[in-house]
């Protein structure tokens, strides 16, 4: 684990200190996506929460919703939530299920606006945290 989840997963907790959380790691690529969730699984672990983990390869919407009714409906608990997979998951009609949503990228893949985190993940084993809003996106973006 590196100093970047385990930065994100104080992050995280300061804003969403205790109750059922959801944080939902999204990016182009659902397999680097799980990768990048797992490590920041592992950080929020170690920082003492129980974390229940899904993966969702295609990111579909009614998949997404019962996952998510069915976490909400279970016994009270400060649970968090940490479902990886495609874009989708942040899409225009998902991403109001999630407290929090990590964007993870490689390189010059343009960062998803709606996450709270964008994390470099060209080199896994050294991830990097990137901020990025509006003003840093190329003038033709979403054109």
């Amino acid at each position: 684990m590196t100093d970047v989840w385990a930065d994100i997963a104080t992050e995280f907790l300061h804003f969403y200190p205790r109750g059922r959380r959801l944080l939902a790691v999204a990016g182009a690529d659902a397999e680097r996506s799980r990768q990048a969730a797992d490590q920041l699984g592992a950080a929020l672990t170690a920082s003492g929460q129980h974390v229940v983990r899904e993966h969702s390869p295609e990111g579909e919407e009614g998949e997404l919703r019962t996952v998510v009714s069915a976490f909400r409906e279970g016994p009270k608990s400060d649970d968090v939530l940490l479902v990886s997979g495609p874009a989708a998951l942040i899409g225009e009609r998902t991403r109001g299920m999630w407290n929090y949503a990590l964007w993870q990228l490689t390189g010059d893949e343009p960062p998803h606006t709606v996450a709270g985190s964008i994390v470099d993940v060209s080199d896994p084993e050294h991830p990097k945290r990137r901020f990025a809003d509006y003003c840093a996106l190329p003038a033709a973006y979403g054109a």
